[in-house]
């Protein structure tokens, strides 16, 4: 996907919003943005840059000064707010589970807000548990606190989506995890997203966390502007000014391993190389990170690449290298 959402047809359209507060300060200004059908669009930026703001603004859990909102279609700027919200899946970092209420019940608070039948609100959530990985046999009578926390932002994506929603949003829905938890959720996610094609507006501070995860990021500044919005490859190999260079950093070219998929004219046939060296293998969609990582861990100078059952060829330490080079010479030219 190219710098804009007009490929999918835009879900979210924000034209000219703006947050302004009481005592003057600015927290979003004059916001043009929009989200494509089926995407997944990553806001990124450090504290207090509008980022969440924005987020809450397409809520309505925050009241824009200016500008206008529209979902699917439809102005929402001046519609119901909280009917709006059952419409929208929300998730948040501490993931907001109603600790004297079932896991079963907190998945299906939206469903039964909405009138659902007892009987469908049920089988809803055991559906849905069972998406996200969670035995409702096992996990639907517990109660929040009998959970680890990466149980917790699972069920919390279970109860987002509930009610089926189009759109997405998530606010630092992974950060209150240990690191390993966080790594496996953001890869659970993704591949979650894929497969729903939901459209969903992510937030985090995290570069690291947007590249790998979204089709497109959006890096805001201070004082609520927007400075770059565009794939992770492009923000990674081309920052648009001098504030968005300095924020993805020096080992920018570095986190292009994870935006780099593995090409198979990168890679060599396995005669001439012993099976001993083979580090394990990758599908031949994984990223030049993921390759790296395996050759790292499994302490072998190459990685297998499989595309399917069929065995594609070995990546060698000098594949890896000339695919990125290649890489960041692409986008250079």
């Amino acid at each position: 996907m190219d710098g804009n959402a007009s490929d999918l047809g835009a879900m979210i359209r924000l034209r000219g919003l703006g947050k302004t507060y009481a005592d003057g300060t600015v927290a979003v200004h004059d916001l043009d943005l929009e989200v494509g059908r089926g995407e997944l669009l990553v806001l990124v930026g450090p504290s207090g840059c509008g980022k969440s703001t924005t987020l809450k603004m397409i809520n309505r859990l925050i009241e824009p000064s200016a500008g206008t909102i529209e979902i699917d279609g439809r102005d929402v700027t001046g519609e119901d707010p909280v009917a709006l919200r059952r419409r929208i899946g929300y998730v948040i970092q501490q993931v907001g589970l109603f600790p004297h209420q079932t896991i079963g019940t907190n998945v299906a608070t939206v469903p039964s807000l909405l009138g659902w039948e007892r009987k469908r609100s049920q089988d809803r959530a055991a559906e849905l548990l069972r998406l996200v990985g969670l035995d409702p046999a096992l996990y639907a009578d517990r109660y929040p606190h009998q959970l680890s926390g990466g149980q917790r932002q699972r069920v919390g994506v279970a109860r987002a989506l509930a009610a089926d929603p189009p759109v997405l949003l998530m606010d630092e829905p992974f950060g209150a995890v240990d690191p390993v938890v966080r790594g496996r959720l953001q890869e659970e996610f993704r591949d979650l997203q894929h497969r729903l094609g939901k459209t969903v507006v992510l937030v985090t501070h995290d570069i690291d966390e947007a590249v790998r995860l979204g089709d497109r990021v959006a890096v805001f500044a201070e004082g609520g502007r927007l400075a770059q919005v565009d794939t992770p490859a492009r923000v990674l190999g081309q920052p648009a000014d001098d504030f968005v260079a300095e924020f993805v950093g020096a080992g920018r070219g570095l986190r292009r391993l994870a935006v780099t998929p593995i090409d198979p004219t990168h890679l060599e046939p396995l005669d001439g190389v012993r099976g001993s060296d083979l580090g394990g293998t990758l599908d031949v969609h994984a990223s030049l990170e993921e390759a790296l990582a395996l050759m790292m861990t499994s302490d072998r100078p190459t990685v297998g690449v499989t595309d399917g059952a069929a065995f594609v060829g070995v990546l060698t330490p000098n594949g890896v290298h000339r695919a990125l080079r290649e890489s960041v010479a692409a986008e250079a030219g």
